[in-house]
């Protein structure tokens, strides 16, 4: 039986790497690391499919490492140290070959095949250590990664779908790069789609014809391994179905036929529990629409299938100030109350602060009119860039400061009436910039009311 397309399509050399081309374009800082050879430790943190793991592995092969690899839902603290002490094992061997050759026992240990890219070994030769899933280790198993890490002894590449700085230790956290893997854009998609058409027109004998991938696309959403289960699963169903008279005509794949077979083998497409994410997609914006019922369905159907509870109550704390804000800003009490209650007591007894939660922020009025805001002025400031801080506004703790005018002019609110004082804030070339446009809910009225009678029409409000 053949491996899945996902896995005989895996890259195997950088330049059959697919994606996140702000860490492997040429000028990146991640591929600058790794042709230099002075990588770091690291985390990748990322959506499932988008080349994490292939990533490790092309890293190791590139670099002619030794190669260790750890699952995170498997090892304990004892599999770790076992680990720990091969790649010490393999550092000895490498010091002693400096002085007398090559050993069979270093090779044993190199993660490179025949066949593979193989690049410069290194002085060093250090071991990478890779662990997937690193937020699903613990505390303690996340400890004995330390000393191996400060050492030097290993290279460490942790993967992660999960936030790393609440699920990774402090003190690990802060001895790695955290490179951030974005979903695949449409046009990395259709790379995808085109080697694996051209794959399985050889491995099937057939004509395949991509009329359209819009479908597949927006299945995927973004999600490069789930894009290929969609072709395969997509491929594999038209060959079985063709007729005697339509096998010369070869495969016709449109938007239709990918629904229509996906939505058929909807269990088998989603095997690998990705459906994760469609869920939590549907809790969070059962709770944007305002739909009680439906988010205590969500809510349940991730409580059964053995969801973290801190993934949920996090997503509820980020909801609380990007869907309700200002509209209701006890939301965002509530909703952190309830990730500490979580953190306390744990499940089975936190469904219920769970549930309250989302019952109570499915029932707020919503806003995102401070999500709107900080996302125009980040947009604002990568058009100006760094804007001069007008001098009346800069501190003067010298008096050099003061002579040059720092803080001159300034009008210090509370000695005004209604402490207000008509300042312009903001730096002269872009002054009179609205980002925060108040939502339309009684809160939030309050406040544009407020603001257009301080500054008179100034912003428009």
């Amino acid at each position: 039986m053949n491996p899945p397309l996902a896995e005989q399509l895996r890259p195997r050399r950088l330049e059959e790497y697919i994606g996140q081309t702000h860490l492997m374009g040429p000028t990146a800082v991640l591929y600058k690391a790794i042709v230099s050879g002075n990588l770091p430790s690291m985390i990748l943190w990322g959506p499932p499919g988008v080349g994490k793991t292939t990533l490790a592995y092309l890293i190791s092969n590139y670099l002619h490492r030794p190669f260790f690899t750890l699952s995170a839902v498997l090892a304990g603290v004892k599999e770790v140290r076992d680990v720990l002490e091969k790649a010490e094992a393999v550092q000895r061997v490498q010091e002693r070959k400096k002085k007398s050759g090559p050993s069979l026992f270093e090779d044993s240990f190199s993660g490179q095949t025949d066949g593979e890219e193989k690049s410069k070994v290194l002085p060093e030769g250090r071991p990478i250590l890779f662990i997937d899933e690193i937020h699903r280790f613990s505390k303690s198993q996340q400890d004995s990664l330390l000393g191996a890490v400060e050492k030097g002894t290993v290279t460490f590449i942790g993967a992660t779908t999960e936030n790393p700085s609440f699920e990774v230790i402090s003190p690990l956290l802060s001895r790695c790069q955290v490179y951030v893997l974005k979903p695949l854009s449409s046009e990395e998609m259709d790379t995808m789609i085109a080697r694996a058409v051209a794959f399985m027109e050889r491995q099937y004998s057939v004509r395949i014809r991509m009329e359209e991938t819009e479908a597949l696309k927006r299945i995927s959403g973004g999600d490069g391994r789930k894009l290929l289960n969609a072709i395969e699963l997509v491929v594999e169903g038209l060959s079985t179905s063709r007729g005697e008279g339509e096998a010369e005509e070869g495969i016709r794949i449109d938007n239709a036929s990918v629904m229509s077979l996906i939505q058929q083998n909807l269990a088998m497409y989603d095997k690998k529990g990705e459906n994760h994410y469609d869920i939590i997609s549907a809790f969070i914006k059962s709770i944007r629409g305002s739909d009680p019922n439906a988010a205590v369905y969500w809510l349940a159907r991730m409580l059964s299938a053995g969801e973290d509870v801190k993934f949920i109550a996090r997503r509820m704390v980020i909801l609380a100030s990007e869907d309700i804000g200002n509209a209701n800003p006890n939301a965002l009490l509530l909703a952190n109350a309830c990730f500490d209650t979580v953190h306390k007591i744990g499940y089975p007894e936190c469904r219920i602060t769970l549930s309250q939660t989302a019952v109570y922020l499915a029932c707020s009025p919503k806003s995102n009119a401070s999500y709107m805001a900080i996302d125009a002025a980040l947009a604002e400031v990568r058009r100006t860039g760094d804007l001069p801080v007008p001098l009346y506004l800069r501190n003067a703790p010298t008096q050099l400061m003061k002579d040059l005018g720092y803080h001159d002019g300034y009008k210090y609110a509370h000695d005004y009436e209604g402490n207000f004082a008509d300042l312009e804030f903001l730096p002269d070339r872009i002054k009179g910039s609205l980002f925060y446009e108040p939502g339309k809910n009684p809160r939030e009225e309050e406040m544009r009311q407020r603001l257009r009678t301080w500054w008179r029409g100034k912003y428009g409000y």
